[in-house]
């Protein structure tokens, strides 16, 4: 199944984006969510990886019109990787200002297609896209086993507060993509010139797979990194075991 990713924008989209990226991640710095900041950053250098080094060198599947490949996929990878990966850590985590800060991500994603569209007008678009087909079997292969995995390890863990919480892992990743995914949509930078139902097709497909295919071993993450570590990067006067992190996730779930 070959879904085209597209995305067309200005050049004054990746200006205004990358200013407002450097004041996000100062706003994390400052208000000391510095284990989000930090897992923000590796984010969006694992989305380069990704983007330049296996969608466009390993396997020649991007391609872009306008611009540099290099220069434009690393800024997409770190605008990108930084705003999903800090709002995923701040889902984990249940921060008590997760509403300012979902409105924080969710509003921009929305207003910068517009400022972009009225400062370019009909200038030159940059447009870029990746053909999925060569590895979309690939992801889908990843979030089942993953998934699996989670599955398998709640069936037999009797005790049921060192269990994961799958449909809340589940709707998390979904969110966070579909957030992204629709926004674009809208502001006319994803799928730009397809017709409904392609367009329908690329955001149904990504929202259930791209983010939630590394749900699991994110949250594992989290759980392993915060039973040793607080937010603000400094060691838990009383560091915890892997489960027993998992079980205060989840008594905190619950309130």
């Amino acid at each position: 199944m070959d879904i085209i990713a597209l995305r067309s924008f200005g050049l004054s989209y990746i200006i205004m984006d990358s200013i407002f990226i450097i004041a996000f991640c100062l706003l994390l710095f400052f208000t000391k969510r510095r284990l989000s900041l930090i897992f923000a950053l590796c984010g969006g250098l694992l989305y380069f990886i990704v983007d330049y080094g296996i969608f466009h060198l390993a396997t020649g599947s991007r391609h872009i019109v306008n611009a540099d490949m290099f220069w434009v996929l690393l800024w997409m990878s770190f605008s990108y990787g930084i705003t999903n990966f800090a709002w995923i850590w701040l889902c984990l985590r249940r921060d008590e200002k997760l509403t300012e800060w979902t409105l924080l991500i969710v509003l921009w994603w929305i207003v910068c297609p517009i400022l972009d569209d009225a400062i370019t007008g009909g200038g030159q678009q940059i447009t870029i896209w990746r053909e999925t087909g060569a590895y979309h079997w690939f992801m889908a292969v990843f979030l089942i086993v993953s998934y699996v995995a989670l599955i398998v390890w709640n069936l037999f863990q009797k005790d049921k507060n060192k269990q994961f919480k799958l449909l809340w892992l589940f709707a998390i990743g979904v969110a966070v993509q579909f957030g992204w995914e629709v926004t674009l949509l809208l502001g006319g930078i994803r799928s730009v010139d397809m017709d409904f139902l392609q367009q329908i097709k690329v955001l149904v497909v990504n929202s259930l797979m791209e983010t939630n295919l590394g749900l699991p071993a994110i949250y594992c993450i989290y759980l392993a990194v915060t039973s040793k570590f607080t937010e603000r990067c400094t060691k838990r006067d009383i560091p915890v075991k892997f489960l027993d992190r998992l079980s205060e996730s989840n008594n905190k779930l619950r309130c």
